[in-house]
């Protein structure tokens, strides 16, 4: 079976789509949160250390143990670390399938709201539509929370069922583009903005009087999340990746992009921020930023506004799509590899799966009592949350630890070195350096995320 799996036809379909993995609503959404919330400019060059040092060293791990192996996440750890790793590919799976349960909502959300705006631009603006008392009652709304979290579903099952180059690939190349000239688009619009100066400023120049203590923590733990890390989608994307591309170079184009995307997002709804003076109506979650502020400013106070609303929504709509298409892909690949089942077959058993969890999760707003009230977590209410709170906290650190461990300490230098070190890679790359950042930096980094969730900090 994984002679048919199918490959990349290029390595910038295979660039845009791990680049769309990455990118997500954690870009659009938690970057510009947590730099707001942590006094703009220190955290950001954090957050870009933390990228480097971290994130970039885990992510060429995953990609060559995928590509060495060309096996979904349970084979491909099975037979490059050892016999008994394969549960944390299965571990790894296990939380693609829970983060795409509940995803499939918060992405469901973007089409309500595109929807919302284009009646707004061409039935004019109601207010009140966009208020919290609005956002609570879709909220509450459980039969149009399951249709459109099963239509985010289904597209993204649909994307799947092409296959490789004739789906996932072909999707990325239309989507990934788009997404780019959309943001481009509303970046040049912030800039014009009053409060851009400022929000440049606050960006990108370091002020250590508003970086908070746990801040070093937030990067880091953003820089881990926002990479698409410790679930095996970079191990399932690396399997079809062609012997003759560079794992290190793709690695790297597919980071760059990933912080590209959160800086600009950042600068955006900074600009924002300062022009439109913001900052008490942010506090505690971007939620209401994305849902309820912005729709309003866009219609009320915001130049061509009309116009900015659909496409903004369209972007969060795009960012999440080919963040779902790589969820799926990793849970997919594994019943393919493991259990020998076509691709039809298996997208369409993985969906349905899936979509009794999306369907849980989209009831848990207040729809079904028993769901929203649920408590096991301090602090978490709602099936939703505790989801949530369980992969951020849990199960993508933990997963990520073992992928670190497996390639830094029981894979050899040599079964890793064959792939880094070839004529493809780029002259900047040291594989020393990198065998000590996945060795040593790396895992205590991540290991120092799971002893911050033990004394209580929240990642999700």
């Amino acid at each position: 079976m994984a002679n048919d799996r199918g490959h990349w036809t290029s390595r910038a379909g295979f660039v845009l789509a791990a680049a769309g993995s990455a990118i997500g609503l954690g870009n659009l959404w938690k970057f510009p949160y947590l730099s707001w919330e942590n006094g703009g400019g220190l955290f950001v060059l954090v957050y870009l250390i933390c990228v480097a040092c971290v994130g970039l060293p885990i992510m060429v791990a995953e990609m060559l143990i995928g590509r060495k192996t060309q096996r979904n996440p349970v084979g491909a750890l099975r037979e490059a670390v050892g016999p008994g790793w394969g549960w944390v590919g299965g571990l790894g799976v296990f939380t693609g399938f829970v983060i795409l349960g509940y995803y499939t909502v918060v992405a469901g959300w973007s089409l309500q709201y595109f929807w919302k705006c284009l009646r707004w631009t061409f039935g004019g603006f109601v207010p009140g539509t966009a208020s919290g008392e609005s956002f609570e009652a879709f909220l509450g709304n459980g039969p149009l929370q399951v249709t459109l979290a099963a239509a985010f579903l289904a597209l993204t099952a649909w994307i799947v069922y092409g296959g490789i180059g004739g789906g996932i690939e072909r999707a990325s190349r239309i989507l990934m583009p788009a997404l780019f000239g959309i943001l481009v688009l509303l970046l040049l619009r912030a800039l014009t903005l009053p409060g851009a100066g400022q929000a440049l400023a606050f960006t990108f120049v370091p002020r250590p009087e508003s970086f908070r203590p746990l801040g070093a923590l937030e990067a880091l733990g953003q820089a881990f999340f926002s990479l698409s890390l410790g679930m095996g989608a970079m191990i399932t994307y690396g399997s079809y990746l062609g012997r003759r591309e560079s794992i290190v170079r793709s690695a790297a184009m597919v980071v760059v992009l990933d912080t590209l995307i959160a800086l600009a997002a950042a600068v955006i709804m900074f600009s924002v921020i300062f022009t439109f003076e913001l900052a008490d109506r942010i506090t505690g979650s971007t939620v209401g930023m994305l849902f309820m502020t912005l729709p309003e400013l866009f219609y009320t106070r915001l130049p061509f506004g009309q116009f900015l609303g659909p496409l903004f929504y369209v972007l969060v709509a795009f960012a999440a799509l080919t963040s779902t298409i790589s969820l799926l892909e990793v849970v997919v690949s594994c019943v393919i590899d493991e259990r020998g089942v076509s691709r039809p077959a298996a997208v369409v058993g993985c969906s349905a799966a899936t979509f009794g969890l999306s369907v849980l999760c989209a009831l848990s707003f207040g729809a079904w009592p028993a769901l929203a009230d649920l408590q096991l977590f301090a602090g978490k209410r709602g099936l939703f949350a505790h989801l949530d709170h369980l992969a951020a906290n849990w199960l993508l650190p933990c997963g990520g630890l073992a992928i670190t461990l497996g390639a830094g300490w029981f894979m050899t230098r040599e079964a890793t070195a064959s792939e880094l070190l070839d004529e493809a890679t780029p002259r900047w790359f040291s594989y020393g350096l990198w065998r000590f950042f996945i060795r040593y930096v790396a895992p205590l980094a991540v290991a120092a995320i799971l002893a911050a969730v033990v004394r209580g900090k929240d990642f999700s």
